[in-house]
């Protein structure tokens, strides 16, 4: 598969549509931004830093860092601070995420045209 071109995309916070799991260390740099959003769901996951992770919706809402123009609002403050899932989607780990097809409105494009 070609690579995905985010810039290009008409429905760029299609991939906010059910937010994120972010580090609970990376949560806590982020929560001391002072920005409007939460953290949701803390769970222990060995597979993350801390061994722990949270999400950024509450079940399957949006992203709570989603801004009503459709912006992430911790990419607006601090790139840095992103978190990495979402820095990296569509892609996990240097391959398409498993959720690509669902969320990627590009990758559900590509699928369709075949």
């Amino acid at each position: 598969m070609k690579r995905v071109d985010c810039l290009k995309c008409k429905q760029q916070t299609s991939c906010c549509d059910f937010g994120a799991w972010v580090d609970l260390e990376e949560a806590k740099k982020i929560l001391s931004l002072g920005l409007k959003g939460d953290f949701y769901h803390l769970e222990k996951d060995e597979s993350f830093p801390s061994g722990y992770r949270v999400g950024t919706s509450y079940v399957d809402d949006p992203c709570s860092f989603l801004t009503p123009e459709g912006l992430c609002s911790i990419h607006k403050v601090d790139y840095n601070l992103k978190p990495a899932h979402c820095k990296e989607f569509p892609y996990e780990n240097g391959t398409l995420s498993p959720f690509a097809e669902l969320l990627c409105v590009a990758v559900k494009s590509k699928k369709q045209e075949r």
